[in-house]
């Protein structure tokens, strides 16, 4: 999240919010596309920087409908969905401003409380945005609207923690979403608008995973959905689940955890209250994953799904999973492991993965190992990019062949800001700040020209990412 060789094997932060002026007349405002996070001899390019309202010290995730020409971001520091161009690349507005929690700080001002801060997941569908908030409800909203009545419905979930990252039908027909942060989790199948004028979203059933895969009172959770449709099945990443392999440890007050994590398949035509086991049969149930502690999923081509694995839920772990959707053989990607959001562009045929939990190498000057990962069609990894410290996030836009990477505000100190510093530079600057030419952070817009590089197969352009 690498070239188009299609013969070859498949598998068939602490500081408030009202701080923020001060900080960003800190540092004076530069060209972008500096530094490291802008290399001249990648395939994928640094092409500008995008400033938004408010300094980004806390998001989430991000997404792209490239008919609309539009990029969304769950912006919890700026309390609304950011809506960029991404044609023109510049910002177009805020959607839903001062209807989510926003940043919701502990009683010491000293961290973000991310399963009480929204908005957090988003999707789209050509008019609608469906959009996770921390008050355990999911918003919809109507692009189409005008911006005072856009907000067309607030559906609450049953929980008292964030609705987090969502996937939707090809359609825009059916909704999944987790709510990683209760315990047990769950994730809740929605009715969506598809391409009605009006909306009449609504819940359909909500799903647990059976306690001797998902244990409670552990912790455990799910995250990340993606859609299959060819399968025609939801697929979503768990982290950790017990038992895989037999004996392992998935309690973190007892050690470090050694259990890898399944991956959850759904019929959303058949939906159940509780799913256990992978049933073949059906092709619904927990599948286990080998070394892998999955955050992000993304569907590609030949229906691989690559896993963002994540060393911060198998400690250790070095490499990220692509799994087959129908007949669930697995393969590794070396040299790319952290991963929180990942997104397979079909402009390119190449994943993209936003890896802020990179596994730092022996000699690295800089502060940390975060990086955009860049995979290509056949599972190899083709170039890493470095990003600022706590970026977690990217989407891509299939038409453009652009590449959207949230950067995180620099300061002093404080949650959510960049800390991968550039060792001899004076004034001492960060990754971020050199991407994006100010420390109030920014989105980076990378472009991968397809025809420098490669012979692409064209598929055409299938729609929304799903």
């Amino acid at each position: 999240m690498f070239n188009d060789f299609k013969s070859l094997t498949y598998l068939s932060g602490a500081l408030p919010l009202a701080l923020f002026g001060a900080m960003a007349a800190s540092t004076p405002a530069a060209a972008v596309c500096q530094g490291p996070g802008a290399p001249t001899t990648t395939q994928t390019r640094c092409v500008t920087a995008i400033a938004l309202p408010t300094p980004l010290q806390s998001w989430d995730i991000s997404w792209v409908n490239p008919q609309r020409a539009e990029y969304y971001l769950g912006d919890r520091s700026n309390n609304a969905i950011d809506i960029i161009d991404t044609e023109h690349l510049t910002y177009k507005r805020s959607l839903g401003k001062g209807l989510f929690r926003g940043a919701v700080f502990n009683s010491g001002g000293t961290a973000i409380i991310t399963s009480k801060s929204g908005p957090n997941g988003v999707v789209t569908h050509g008019r609608w945005v469906y959009a996770g908030d921390g008050d355990s409800t999911l918003k919809v909203f109507d692009l189409d609207s005008p911006p005072a009545n856009a907000i067309k419905a607030t559906v609450y979930t049953g929980g008292s923690t964030r609705v987090d990252e969502m996937a939707l039908t090809s359609d825009g027909r059916y909704l999944l979403a987790a709510n990683n942060a209760e315990d047990p989790t769950f994730a809740t199948l929605f009715k969506a608008n598809g391409d009605d004028a009006t909306n009449s979203a609504a819940i359909i059933q909500q799903t647990k995973v059976d306690k001797t895969i998902l244990p409670p009172g552990f912790g455990l959770s799910l995250e990340q959905p993606t859609w299959d449709p060819k399968t025609r099945r939801f697929y979503t990443s768990i982290p950790i689940i017990a038992n895989n392999p037999t004996g392992c440890n998935y309690d973190g007050n007892a050690g470090p955890i050694t259990c890898s994590g399944g991956l959850l398949v759904t019929d959303p035509a058949h939906p159940k209250a509780v799913e256990g086991a992978f049933d073949s049969t059906s092709n619904t149930g927990v599948v286990p994953l080998i070394n892998c502690g999955p955050n992000g999923s993304t569907m590609a081509d030949f229906d691989n799904l690559l896993l963002g694995c994540d060393s911060a839920n198998l400690p250790g772990s070095t490499t990220t999973t692509v799994i087959n959707a129908k007949t669930k053989n697995q393969a590794s990607v070396q040299g790319i492991v952290g991963s929180d959001e990942v997104w397979f562009n079909e402009g390119d045929d190449r994943y993209y993965l936003a890896a802020r939990n990179q596994a730092k190498p022996a000699g690295l000057t800089l502060g940390s190992a975060s990086v955009l990962g860049v995979v290509d069609i056949t599972s190899v990894l083709v170039e890493t990019i470095p990003q600022s410290s706590p970026t977690h996030s990217v989407a891509a836009d299939s038409k453009r062949n652009r590449i959207f990477v949230p950067q995180a505000f620099t300061s002093a100190g404080g949650v959510g800001t960049d800390k991968n510093t550039i060792p001899g530079t004076t004034p001492s600057q960060t990754v971020g700040q050199q991407l994006c030419g100010t420390s109030n952070g920014c989105i980076v817009v990378y472009e991968h020209d397809v025809d420098d590089h490669e012979d692409r197969v064209d598929h055409g352009d299938h729609g929304d990412h799903s």
